[in-house]
């Protein structure tokens, strides 16, 4: 068993185990698998800890900025076939219209890719992964909050579409076998140190103002999931509504 579909594998078998669990009562609605959950997520977080963000913070004092900027320009571009397809399947044309826009552009004007020439030309990025398409196609119910070894907060259902589009992400649709093994792996091991190195300040001020970091980063994750899928229905994102729980209400006279 190839190593992608060894993962591929053990995101079904978590989700599959999710539906199949029936929770105890005294266990919270919203997370009825928390327990579980906050391991596997001590888990992640201790793994980020030691491994990962050492090694992102390194990858950003070493690396200079341009060679970043074209290392996530590459890969984002790499992704573009499947924003299409899941922006199709979605029934989102105008989008798709975009993405193979951006792909066009980017591949042949950018270089290969090298360069995000189309986000300058105004064709902005769009979103587009099969837990999405589930849920335009109906799929409301996401089924319980569930955090997967290595890949993060996640549902039933999404946890489901990123088993598909693990299958359906270059260059897995073009090299076949262990070398399209290799590559897909080497090419997701570079995007999630870029990734981390992009949010080493953002998740290090997420966790130092959490009074429990694993309740936070839960809903941070769910509002941020909520706008991409009402973005996959085609309907416009709200701006969230920033509130400090320690402010004093203002008098409604004044």
């Amino acid at each position: 068993m190839t190593m992608r579909r060894f993962a591929t594998v053990a995101i079904f078998a978590a989700a599959l185990a999710g539906c199949a669990s029936a929770p105890p009562a005294d266990r919270a609605a919203d997370d009825p698998l928390e327990p579980l959950n906050r391991a596997v997520f001590d888990f992640n977080d201790r793994l980020d800890t030691t491994v990962i963000k050492p090694v992102a913070q390194t990858y950003l004092d070493v690396v200079p900025a341009f060679v970043r900027d074209r290392v996530r320009a590459f890969i984002d571009n790499l992704a573009e076939p499947r924003v299409f397809v899941n922006d199709m399947l979605q029934g989102r044309f105008d989008a798709a219209g975009i993405t193979v826009s951006r792909f066009l552009a980017n591949t042949i004007a950018g270089v290969g890719g090298l360069f995000d020439v189309a986000t300058g030309q105004g064709l902005r990025r769009q979103t587009g992964d099969f837990g999405q398409t589930l849920y335009a196609w109906g799929v409301e119910d996401g089924g319980p909050y569930l955090v997967l070894l290595f890949f993060g907060p996640s549902d039933v259902r999404d946890a489901i579409g990123l088993g598909v589009d693990l299958y359906t992400t270059p260059p897995s649709l073009v090299v076949q076998g262990d070398d399209a093994t290799s590559i897909g792996f080497g090419v997701g091991l570079l995007d999630g140190i870029d990734l981390r190195s992009r949010n080493i300040d953002t998740l290090d001020a997420l966790k130092a103002s959490s009074l429990d970091y694993y309740t936070h980063f839960r809903s941070v994750w769910r509002q941020h999931r909520a706008e991409a899928l009402r973005e996959a229905r085609g309907q416009a994102q709200t701006p969230p509504e920033l509130v400090d729980p320690g402010a004093t209400p203002e008098d409604p006279q004044k």
